[in-house]
């Protein structure tokens, strides 16, 4: 199979853990991904990540990235401000398997989240000194760097594979759904549908030199697609229609939607909305 022309149609980052993203036209790429993508996450009393899974209403919680600080919006609550430039103390929270440092927002966020979410919760920051890699079950000789991720840098989907599940949906009497509830990072236009799930690299030329992603592990899914960001609201018709046709023997017959992708090269470079670029097929 030949490479094919890949345009980029979207971007995302999600500054705080399971809290709504943005879609900027333009991000920087650093070691860890998109620049501020989960660096932030919420804790509960015993340091342990919290998402929606467990508190829906975080869907509704959200961030916008300004030159200077964070701001955090929910409804019935004032807005949040935090300075990129500050922590308060440093701590150790778990994501996952993992123990990693991070640094505590303090006890303005802690309470603005508690109060909404309706839990004794606090807020934290990733430390940039802790070195959080992917599993090397995937990523082979490339230590991928991360901060609050569920494991790996990147999450690439296609508009194509979003067409084919909301077919699916609509064909079995459900509304169609945004690409907000799959969570990627990059949405690709030019694949076939679910087309990413064999493609071995990505490659765009930018203004500043090249960026290269490897697309290594398929993203399993748990009950998150199901949450409507509008509303917070859990169903399970998007769950339902994955289950059907989406069973991947790459993970036991886990259902996942989308690729996990790592940084080849391109660190300190941007990606911007419209960029083209080349897919190359693997061949397994």
């Amino acid at each position: 199979m030949s490479d094919v022309q890949v345009r980029i149609a979207a971007l995302w980052v999600y500054p705080v853990k399971s809290c709504a993203g943005v879609a900027p036209d333009e991000w920087l790429l650093v070691e860890t991904g998109l620049e501020f993508d989960r660096a932030w996450m919420v804790v509960d009393v015993h340091g342990r990540f919290v998402t929606q899974r467990e508190l829906p209403r975080m869907a509704l919680i959200h961030t916008t990235v300004r030159a200077y600080d964070l701001v955090l919006k929910a409804p019935g609550m004032l807005a949040l401000h935090l300075a990129l430039g500050a922590v308060e103390q440093p701590t150790r929270v778990t994501i996952w398997k993992d123990t990693v440092a991070a640094y505590d927002m303090g006890d303005l966020a802690a309470q603005w989240f508690s109060d909404f979410l309706g839990h004794p919760l606090r807020l934290v920051r990733f430390d940039p000194e802790q070195q959080r890699l992917s599993n090397r079950k995937w990523t082979g000789a490339i230590e991928a760097e991360n901060t609050f991720s569920d494991g790996y840098p990147l999450l690439v989907t296609s508009t194509a594979g979003l067409d084919d599940l909301n077919r699916r949906l609509v064909a079995s009497g459900e509304s169609a759904v945004t690409i907000q509830r799959l969570r990627p990072n990059l949405v690709l236009d030019g694949l076939e549908a679910n087309g990413e799930d064999h493609v071995d690299e990505i490659a765009f030329d930018t203004a500043d030199g090249p960026v290269r992603l490897k697309l290594v592990k398929p993203c399993s899914r748990c009950a998150i697609p199901d949450i409507d960001p509008l509303s917070a609201v859990p169903g399970h018709a998007v769950g339902d229609a994955l289950a059907a046709y989406r069973a991947d023997p790459r993970l036991d017959g886990a259902i996942t939607f989308g690729m996990n992708a790592v940084i080849v090269e391109g660190i300190e470079r941007s990606l911007r909305v419209g960029q083209t670029g080349s897919a190359s097929y693997r061949f397994d």
